[in-house]
């Protein structure tokens, strides 16, 4: 998949120096940091439970969401783990492959999230501006082959990238200013000129943010046009509650990644590496855990959900304790 070069280069261990500069705080963020990613584990194992269990969630809007979920597990347990293992213990060391692998897991997750925000706003489209054609628009197949391009567009586009990186020879330093193998932060160890994988990174990150933001501008667009023609308040109220749930979600996500990627980028005479660094932390970290509340609170059907399945736990908890007591 990398095509890892065969010389000295592949047998090289980096070591991850975490948050450079907080070195004394790395215990107290590890706290914070396992509560995330715990959160994010169980609120979208709970999603995905959620919409595989119940018929009545086999929808478009709510497979996107289940697939959502799942690349959401995966971003967060790219960097998570190994995070906490630097913050409680120091462990820094990562093998070459390990890191370059890591690399393009998150390259790759990233783009499919991005991808994937798209498809959710095409959802919403078709689903309000065009109801009576919904279902013979996202079929099944269409589904499938939407997600099956968006797979695609994100593995071709990242490989380029991972090679131009794991061929560069890393005769040097092998200490890496972060708490995970951040593209740029390992191509500056490398002893031959690393400018143009991060051109490839920079422009080619730009180009599918700036694509898929405009096609999901549009497509809100036009959706707010169809909102605001609705005569029924409760049908207005219930397309802008469904649509402001998805934009939430894109805002969480669009807003920290693009900052870490231009900060990393332009912003290292002005903002300390710390807080660049903890940036780009956080906007793996973050939007995974609260993707799954947003949706839970705002999406009627999945609150409703999860709303009856802690009220039949509570009788049932409660009867099961008076039924023993009653026999005692």
């Amino acid at each position: 998949m990398l095509g890892y070069p065969s010389n000295h280069t592949s047998s090289t261990t980096f070591f991850l120096m975490g948050v450079p500069g907080l070195e004394e705080a790395h215990r107290w963020l590890a706290g914070p940091l396992c509560t995330m990613y715990t959160l994010a584990l169980l609120g979208n194992s709970f999603i995905i439970n959620i919409i595989w269990t119940d018929p009545g969630l086999h929808e478009p809007m709510y497979f996107f969401l289940c697939v959502l979920a799942t690349v959401d597990i995966i971003m967060a347990t790219s960097v998570a783990p190994k995070m906490l293992s630097i913050f409680w213990s120091g462990n820094g060391s990562i093998s070459f492959t390990a890191c370059f692998f890591q690399m393009y897991i998150i390259h790759t997750t990233t783009a499919i999230e991005s991808g994937l925000l798209l498809a959710m706003a095409f959802d919403r489209y078709v689903a309000i501006c065009k109801p009576l054609h919904y279902n013979t628009i996202l079929t099944p197949r269409t589904i499938i082959g939407i997600n099956m391009a968006n797979v695609l567009r994100a593995t071709i586009a990242l490989i380029p990238l991972s090679w131009m990186v794991s061929h560069l020879p890393y005769c040097g330093s092998h200490m890496v200013p972060h708490s995970y193998c951040e593209h740029m932060a390992v191509a500056k160890l490398a002893c031959a000129d690393h400018k143009p994988s991060n051109l490839y990174s920079l422009i080619g990150s730009s180009i599918i943010v700036t694509i898929d933001v405009s096609f999901i501008i549009a497509s809100y667009s036009l959706i707010l046009q169809a909102v605001f023609n609705i005569s029924s308040q409760n049908a207005r109220h219930k397309a802008l509650s469904t649509c402001g749930s998805h934009v939430g979600v894109m805002v969480l996500y669009y807003l920290p990644a693009m900052m870490s990627i231009y900060l990393a980028w332009l912003g290292q005479g002005f903002v300390p590496l710390h807080t660049r660094v903890l940036l780009a932390d956080l906007y793996l970290v973050i939007p995974p855990m609260l993707n799954p509340l947003i949706y839970g609170l705002r999406t009627k059907r999945i609150s409703e959900h999860v709303w009856n399945i802690v009220t039949t736990s509570f009788f049932n908890y409660h009867f099961l304790n008076l039924k023993e007591k009653m026999h005692k």
